[in-house]
């Protein structure tokens, strides 16, 4: 079996899959993205490609050894997002080619369902309650929620107030026996999260996710140490080599990105290293079908898995949806919260070729909000 053609798609809202033919007729589809850099991550993957050409795809460590050194110059989020989807890919056509799901050959299955969780928006207390509410009413047993909008790096009392008041607004619609999960998307300073977390701990979030940008891991420890809130980074990390220092500060759950830190293949020795270290897998996934699959793939077979994001009915994807682009939507409903494995060969997810190929042609062109403080400088979105 010999690779023939690589083929990628920008697909609305924000995403890029990508089609990987074999000579045989085995077809492996992927999700290589940097939102917001999409078209840059496309050119990267054209540039890969060329190293995939008339390969054997089963011979998927090798493949990826050549798409992350085989240039010299290494790592980074476009090249390892790139890498990601073409991984993912490269998995969906071994296990096409054996009849077997991915989890298989990963060692097999260790649970029956992954827990799953999701995004709810609202700038104030009332609104995110309300939100929350629609999301128990869908099913999810947990969300997750910003922190707060813009914020200073060293927020008053009042921004704090605020804050708290959010998370308690959706705690008391969730009650006990649910979670919630709060982002802070690097918008802290390393004091001011030391400040803000024991003000959540009475609260007991899941976890507090990116308390202080990735760029300043060797302050994680400090972060970690000044509340019992469990700390969850990873969105921004790309390779064990980048989780290694938050590992060593104490985080209780890596959070890799399955279409950013060099897919299945990687991912999965990350959520190895996660476990030397006493740390949960809560693999980041705001986005499409074929991160999501590639995402439940790995929870599936993995020990020290926490629970799985997923963009379901998210709040910000308005001209279309992750479950526009599957045949079947059967295998992703979560009536208890949770998705039943599934052993459909593969990734296990039916692509819509006719609904990608329709979206393609209209593509997109998102990009992030730019936020600015008061005084007119760069705000963390």
């Amino acid at each position: 079996m010999k690779i023939s053609s690589v083929e990628t798609f920008l697909v609305p809202p924000r995403w890029l899959f990508c089609r990987v033919a074999t000579d045989e007729g085995i077809v492996g589809w992927g999700e290589p993205v940097v939102e917001g850099r999409a078209e840059t991550v496309r050119a990267a993957v054209d540039e890969l490609s060329e190293l995939l050409i008339g390969r054997d795809p089963r011979r998927i460590e090798d493949a990826w050894q050549l798409m992350t050194k085989a240039a010299f110059y290494r790592g980074g989020p476009v090249l390892s997002s790139a890498v990601a989807g073409l991984d993912q890919a490269l998995w969906d056509i071994l296990g096409k080619s054996l009849d077997v799901p991915v989890h298989q050959l990963l060692g097999g299955a260790v649970r029956d369902e992954v827990r799953v969780y999701g995004w709810i928006g609202g700038d104030e207390p009332s609104a995110v309650a309300e939100a929350a509410a629609e999301q128990v009413e869908a099913g999810l047993t947990a969300v997750k929620m910003n922190a707060s909008g813009r914020a200073g790096r060293m927020p008053d009392r009042a921004e704090i107030g605020g804050m708290v008041a959010r998370l308690a607004a959706v705690r008391e619609v969730l009650g006990d026996s649910r979670d919630v999960a709060v982002d802070f998307h690097g918008r802290l300073g390393v004091a001011a999260a030391r400040r803000v977390m024991p003000e959540l701990a009475p609260l007991h979030p899941l976890f507090v996710e990116e308390p202080v940008l990735p760029e300043y891991a060797h302050r994680l420890d400090d972060v970690v140490s000044a509340s019992t809130v469990p700390v969850a980074c990873g969105e921004r990390l790309y390779s064990r080599t980048d989780f290694l220092p938050a590992l060593r500060a104490g985080i209780a759950v890596a959070q890799p990105d399955l279409s950013h830190a060099g897919g299945i293949s990687e991912v999965r020795r990350i959520a190895s290293l996660a476990e030397t270290f006493d740390a949960l897998l809560a693999p980041h996934c705001p986005l499409g079908p074929l991160a999501l699959a590639a995402s439940l793939q790995v929870a599936f077979a993995t020990p020290n898995f926490l629970i799985q994001e997923q963009s379901i009915g998210i709040h910000y994807n308005t001209d279309a949806e992750l479950l526009d682009y599957v045949l079947d939507r059967e295998p992703f409903a979560f009536p208890h919260g949770a998705i039943r494995r599934w052993d459909a060969p593969g990734l296990g997810v039916h692509i819509d070729e006719e609904a990608v190929r329709k979206a393609s042609a209209r593509g997109h062109r998102w990009r992030p909000p730019v936020w600015r403080h008061e005084d007119g400088s760069f705000a963390e979105w």
